[in-house]
């Protein structure tokens, strides 16, 4: 048992009221429930944000597709193949929230989490789900992510990543734009895909 969790909840209902202990130990209960179940599932999410491929693209349009009720994202990376991916279904928290948070940043340039999840039915094959999304604005990409990104195209061959990394001539700090990364990406031969994986 994680007695933080209980810590927490007593904090967060506050100090007993004399004579009511039974309801505030009540309340307390009903705390620690609620928080492991947030703590449960904020594991997950940063499992599947730890898990995730990550690209740069231009966020072209979002959609509700009206059979699964899942948002559709319409991705625009530099070498200019648009790409769809997934959202959870609109009807869920974390569906609606990625939802309204690819609505806010329709027009701009963002770095996409994205994982895959396998879908069975009459054929098996895996749909690109979005975990998550953060606006790089006008392209500018912090040095540290843009390395992410180009670890992730070199398929976690530190020595290529780094070699494409130096060969475009990128600085160590600061910032880079979307085009000097994808020069950088070109040097892993991956200019004309984007995003094939």
């Amino acid at each position: 048992m994680d007695y933080s969790l209980v810590i927490a909840a007593a904090q967060a209902a506050g100090p007993c009221p004399p004579g009511e202990e039974a309801a505030w130990g009540r309340r307390v209960q009903t705390l620690t429930v609620d928080l492991h179940m947030i703590a449960k599932q904020a594991a997950q999410d940063v499992d599947r944000l730890e898990s995730a491929k990550t690209f740069v693209a231009f966020l072209e349009r979002v959609e509700v597709e009206e059979t699964s009720r899942r948002g559709l994202l319409t991705l625009r990376p530099p070498s200019g193949d648009a790409e769809t991916i997934r959202t959870d279904q609109e009807e869920t928290d974390r569906g609606r929230q990625l939802i309204e948070r690819a609505r806010s940043l329709v027009g701009r340039w963002v770095l996409v989490y994205r994982y895959n999840e396998e879908k069975t039915g009459n054929r098996q094959h895996n749909v690109r789900m979005l975990a998550h999304l953060v606006d790089v604005g006008d392209g500018a990409i912090s040095v540290n992510m843009a390395k992410k990104v180009l670890l992730d195209d070199a398929d976690g061959v530190v020595a290529r990543a780094q070699g494409a990394w130096e060969s475009a001539g990128l600085p160590d700090t600061g910032t880079v734009s979307v085009e000097q990364l994808q020069k950088a990406r070109a040097a892993l031969g991956l200019g004309d895909q984007q995003n094939s994986r």
